[in-house]
């Protein structure tokens, strides 16, 4: 199992938006970052992310999702009413990810600043400078001092 963080805007989907149906699941679309793409070709049915809420008023990690499908080609690339059309990606060549997440469990909001004043938490791709990226892997020590995190 592989550990994740996907950031997303609330107002485009929240994690109070994926616990209103915890028995659906939810397409990741609109990942138009290469390497945050790359991320999702590694991703495992059954591995878990941390739901983090960006570009927002309280931003952080305020859930837990699990990935539940595997990855497919983003249907939004070829809807040309869909801001994340991608005029270049044809069916027989796609560009762009999806994968299929479900709801596990809300969590306290964890804010990007408390993240920040923990070194275990120093080498977290989410705290490099100039990082922006929305997949990114969680090493399982960082996983696990963030789960005790929302313990304490």
């Amino acid at each position: 199992m592989r550990y994740w963080l996907l950031k997303s805007e609330p107002d485009d989907i929240s994690i109070d938006d994926i616990a209103a149906e915890p028995a659906r699941s939810f397409a990741w679309t609109g990942i138009r970052n290469y390497q945050a793409r790359n991320f999702l070709r590694e991703m495992q049915v059954g591995d878990l992310a941390f739901f983090y809420h960006s570009s927002c008023a309280e931003i952080g990690i305020a859930g837990v999702v699990e990935i539940v499908g595997t990855t497919y080609p983003d249907p939004t690339q070829f809807d040309e009413s869909s801001r994340y059309f991608d005029p270049k990606a044809t069916p027989e060549n796609p560009r762009w990810l999806s994968v299929e997440i479900r709801y596990v469990r809300k969590t306290r909001l964890l804010p990007l600043g408390e993240l920040k004043s923990h070194h275990e938490l120093e080498g977290m791709k989410l705290l490099a400078k100039g990082s922006r990226l929305s997949v990114s892997p969680v090493e399982a020590a960082e996983w696990r001092f963030i789960e005790g995190l929302f313990r304490a």
